[in-house]
């Protein structure tokens, strides 16, 4: 073929072009991004891991549903925080199982032993009531996770009598009103609930055209489609980083009727908070 200017030109071909290449350019997978493919999906299950009364971990689901009435998920450092600080303690609570995942933005393993500052994923049950369970999550479930997530965790779960509460955070430039969210008095908390989900909340209702995301969405939404009583306390604040306000913000969350018999001592409360915040800020030191 030659051009207007006498330039011989060759025609494209595809003439010994290898099938590899062949492959690529019709859009086929290649064995290679197949094995390379299934290894990844591999590296991104999610393992829950149930502690045994001997203390070792098994992997997988319990062998059967264990009865649950209250279940409390906390997800994000704060919300996570908040129950360390009002909630949990090593006498009444113990450690009964952990989330081992992978993804682009985090890694967690088996061990219980974790900092503020970490990412993991650990279950508690209360010892005087083992139908109560909680939930500390403060690793990031990628979007192609959270389906196996909740599977694997309420899959473990008697449906029957559930009753589930979600803490999280968001920033509040994601809050959509027709005021400036320079004018808002951050941080503050919105309410979702199911329709099943018929007692008092602790806030307003969260108004459209607002949404949630991420994993507190997909536990709702779980919620929803199996008919369990859930609600969602979703608190907006213009902090990224783990502080008292923020952390606090929850607060009124302890007079509702699933969290108020769990309640510990007030003073000792206090005291672990100013002991969290300054570990964690002696963490974030290191790498300035």
């Amino acid at each position: 073929m030659a051009t207007f200017f006498g330039e011989v030109v060759v025609a494209p071909s595809r003439a010994g072009v290898d099938d590899e290449e062949s492959a690529e350019e019709a859009g086929e997978e290649t064995p290679e991004d197949r094995e390379i493919r299934r290894e990844l999906e591999k590296k991104r299950e999610i393992d829950v891991l149930w502690t045994l009364k001997s203390g070792a971990p098994a992997e997988g689901s319990a062998d059967e549903p264990f009865a649950c009435s209250k279940f409390i998920v906390a997800i994000g450092h704060s919300a996570a925080a908040f129950l360390s600080s009002f909630i949990l303690d090593s006498v009444c609570w113990e450690v009964v199982g952990v989330v081992k995942l992978w993804n682009e933005w985090c890694r967690t393993s088996n061990t219980t032993n974790v900092l503020p500052t970490d990412s993991f994923c650990l279950f508690y049950r209360l010892i005087s009531d083992p139908t109560v369970l909680l939930c500390q999550c403060s690793c990031y479930v990628a979007e192609d996770q959270q389906f196996q997530w909740l599977e694997k965790v309420f899959g473990c779960m008697r449906k029957e009598g559930l009753q589930v509460t979600i803490l999280s955070t968001c920033p509040v430039a994601d809050y959509k009103t027709q005021e400036s969210t320079l004018t808002l008095p951050s941080p503050f908390l919105k309410a979702l609930k199911t329709k099943e989900f018929k007692e008092q909340i602790c806030c307003p209702l969260l108004e459209q055209p607002n949404i949630v995301r991420d994993l507190p969405a997909a536990v709702l939404s779980y919620c929803q489609v199996w008919q369990i009583p859930a609600v969602l306390y979703q608190c907006y604040t213009d902090v990224i980083k783990l502080d008292t306000v923020t952390i606090e913000a929850f607060k009124p969350l302890l007079s509702s009727k699933i969290l108020k018999s769990l309640v510990k001592d007030v003073s000792e409360s206090t005291k672990f908070l100013k002991k969290l915040l300054t570990t964690n800020e002696t963490h974030n030191n290191i790498y300035i």
